[in-house]
């Protein structure tokens, strides 16, 4: 038995949370991190005992076996262990699996929660802790056990009926599902032509002219429509030969509200329109402002509150905080009353839970400025300004209306036309912060001034201006809009969106276009023969009611092996059905092998569709299919081992090859390599790119295996202006050296990359 000390054991997931910790607590905690998960399922069999209750068989990583021996050790000498690992159902499962693991049941074990790092926080939850909330645990574990059930079944079936490496997650392939269905709704539009009639007015004598817009005929509702270019010019006739007078003038002030301060998810959306991060980027980021950053002499300090967060809920304490900077700051008429509270809006949002915001609204953007990076200086501020904004007055707007008669000569019914103009009053909130639209359109402020007008003034038509349109389909989603919907639909958790986003692009079925997603060939496929196959398991109501079922684990209202059963066995009857009935994604062609004759299909590889032999494996002939883009081999100097012919730049599934371009008469190949014009600091050998197994560029020794000397990041030619050691890039245009860690601004960029052999 280990000597106890006076030290208590702290357990956190990330070594800046553990440092921010840390300072906090001072020198009568031991604070160590776990470095996320400590246990799992198997990555190479399914790890759920299914005729056992679907009991999951939970391994420690070998790269985590020695960071729970020694929180197993540590945990043996303190007085007290403290598990504060974060706010949510993933965290709670993570102090369970450290539990679990590490051997601590039997030990003064203490769970500690808190959604911001500051003193204050932190000292509230080491005063009041409590154990570990198995119904949290039992909702994440069902989750994990569900998307494990998914992903193991029906993945092999993608493999079979479309091509290896493909995979289905629940949540995924309704993401997909969506992007497809909203692509095809954007095929099968048909646009209608329509036109619209302003009309340049003025008031005789008075300034400024103004455009109003024909609207129908007065005292009827119903709206002019006008379909083509023929009626357009008619009404244009008309209204040239009209005679104008006002209607009526009506001025309303309009108020309009803050927006909540941020959720995850819209959170993620506003980062996407006004920064243009992803939302892996976005959450990256705010990582890094919740776990703590050092403010110089202030030391390390958790600028914001916890990010994976679906309650626009904020503390009593934060709204009086931020009241009070807000009268100081603005002064008071851009104060409300009260404090505003937000209604939730998120279906199963956990109100335990706070808004996304900065743990002091005093420590402004320009303060902390000096310590941030741009990302995190530019993230921290858009959460800072939410914030503040969402405890400010309305704005107000003064909106004018105008109606007018235009009073045909000829005697037909009077026509309507309408001006309208919007003035800010009082900016209110808009003070501090305005937010984005998904449209990227402008906000119409003050675009058509109007003058002094009063009921029956005559005006005179200085001229008229028919414009054709056409109605437009539905738009693409960005991540921005995809996350919306799939909150709105109640699909997913904060904690998924990223993952989601991410998923689905890397695995290639949905790509990029600017920042509108399309869904890949290869995503159509595999959506339909989900759908066609699996249609509950990839339906959006289905979908959302699993995630009502965890929220019912997690309240204590479900048993979770009972959930997990209810979704097996049918899943398990329709992969049998499909296994039967489902052809393979594979087209006949008319086109013959090269090398032995017989007809070739159309089948999907890693890097799209191609031709094969119907023969395979007997025959392993392909040849690429016309129309499909393929990647132009790279002419190089370089000569063919085998029968010295020029090679050329192939691209294969583990990454770039030199290959003979008599091929396939002839197979010759060498490796590809790029220089970096920079040596090694250990035998001054070249430093080369290479490619790690799971496909990571790092930067290796060419005289390897006699110098093992590599780095993950991009060296640069540039020596240590502090020691002389080896430099390389780091984000946002920085440099650190690896020998001293004295870091800059980048100087000099490496030279262009060169492929050798």
């Amino acid at each position: 038995m280990a000597t106890r000390n006076n030290k208590s054991l702290v357990v956190v997931e990330s070594p800046a949370k553990a440092r921010t910790i840390s300072r906090i607590l001072g020198s009568k905690y031991d604070v160590k991190a776990s470095i996320g998960h400590v246990r799992d399922l198997p990555k190479r069999d399914l790890g759920i005992q299914i005729e056992d209750g679907f009991l999951p068989k939970y391994v420690v990583p070998k790269e985590k076996a020695r960071t729970v021996k020694e929180i197993r050790d540590a945990a043996q000498k303190a007085g007290n262990v403290y598990l504060a690992t974060d706010p949510d159902r993933e965290g709670e499962a993570i102090a369970w699996h450290l539990l679990e693991a590490a051997d601590l049941g039997a030990l003064p074990l203490h769970r500690v929660v808190f959604h911001e790092i500051t003193p204050e926080a932190v000292q509230e939850a080491f005063e009041h802790p409590r154990d570990i909330d198995m119904k949290l645990v039992d909702a994440q574990q069902a989750r994990r056990v569900l998307d494990r059930l998914v992903g193991y079944r029906l993945s092999p079936f993608l493999w079979t009926k479309v091509r290896r490496g493909l995979s289905a997650g629940r949540v995924q392939s309704v993401a997909v599902r969506l992007v497809v269905e909203r692509e095809r709704e954007i095929q099968a539009f048909t646009q209608q032509e329509y036109w619209t009639i302003d009309a340049e007015l003025e008031k005789p004598q008075v300034a400024p002219s103004f455009r109003a817009r024909l609207q129908g005929h007065v005292g009827k509702r119903q709206k002019l429509e006008i379909p083509n270019e023929t009626e357009a010019q008619r009404l244009v006739a008309i209204l040239q030969s009209a005679a104008y007078r006002v209607l009526s003038v009506q001025t309303k002030t309009q108020p309009r509200r803050p927006a909540a301060p941020f959720i995850t998810s819209t959170l993620q959306q506003e980062a996407s329109r006004k920064l243009g991060f992803t939302t892996k980027r976005t959450m990256q980021i705010a990582q890094q402002l919740y776990e703590g950053l050092s403010l110089g002499a202030e030391g390390e300090v958790g600028l914001i509150t916890y990010m994976r967060t679906d309650s626009t809920n904020v503390a009593a304490s934060a709204q009086q905080e931020t009241r009070a900077y807000i009268t100081e700051r603005f002064g008071r008429e851009f104060l409300p009353a009260s404090a505003r509270v937000f209604a939730k809006k998120v279906k199963g949002a956990q109100e335990a839970h706070e808004a996304i915001r900065p743990t002091h609204v005093r420590r402004e953007p320009e303060a902390v400025r000096r310590y941030l990076n741009n990302d995190q200086n530019r993230l921290y501020n858009l959460i800072w300004q939410r914030m503040v904004a969402s405890q400010m007055a309305d704005a107000l707007f003064d909106v004018t209306t105008v109606d007018i008669e235009g009073m045909p000569s000829a005697g037909q019914n009077p026509l309507l036309l309408r001006a309208t103009n919007t003035q800010l009053q009082f900016a209110g909130f808009r003070q501090v912060y305005i937010e984005g639209r998904d449209d990227d359109t402008e906000e119409d402020l003050g675009n058509n001034p109007l003058p002094a007008l009063s009921e029956a003034d005559v005006l005179r038509a200085l001229g008229f201006f028919p414009e054709q349109h056409f109605t437009e389909p539905p738009p693409r989603f960005t991540e921005a809009t995809l996350i919306k919907a799939l909150e709105e639909k109640g699909i997913g958790r904060p904690s998924t969106y990223a993952p989601t986003m991410s998923t689905i692009q890397d695995r290639g079925y949905v790509e990029k276009d600017g920042r509108y997603l399309r869904p890949s060939d290869l995503g159509s496929v595999v959506n339909d023969l989900l759908v066609e196959h699996f249609q509950d398991f990839v339906d959006v109501g289905f979908t959302a009611g699993m995630e009502d079922e965890l929220d019912d684990i997690a309240n204590g209202d479900r048993r979770w092996q009972p959930v997990v059963q209810e979704f097996y066995n049918p899943l398990e009857k329709a992969l049998t059905l499909a296994k039967e009935t489902a052809p393979k994604q594979v087209e006949t062609t008319d086109v013959q092998c090269p090398e032995c004759g017989k007809p070739m299909l159309i089948r999907w590889g890693r890097r799209g569709r191609f031709l094969a032999c119907s023969g395979f494996p007997e025959c392993k002939g392909t040849l690429p299919l016309e129309g499909e883009e393929q990647e132009a081999p790279q002419q190089t100097d370089e000569q063919c081992p085998e029968c010295s012919s020029p090679m050329v730049i192939k691209s294969g599934r583990f990454g770039r090859f030199l290959a003979c371009s008599r091929y396939p008469e002839c197979k010759g190949r060498k490796p590809f390599t790029v220089t970096t014009g920079v040596r090694c600091p250990r035998d001054a050998g070249e430093l080369l790119e290479r490619r790690s197994r799971r496909g990571r560029i790092f930067y290796g020794c060419s005289n390897y295996p006699k110098c093992d000397f590599t780095t993950w990041t991009r060296p640069l030619p540039q020596p240590c202006p502090n020691c002389g050691g080896l430099v390389t890039a780091e984000r946002d245009n920085k440099a650190k050296c690896t020998v001293c860690n004295w870091r800059g601004g980048v100087v000099q960029q490496a030279p262009e990359p060169t492929p050798i052999a």
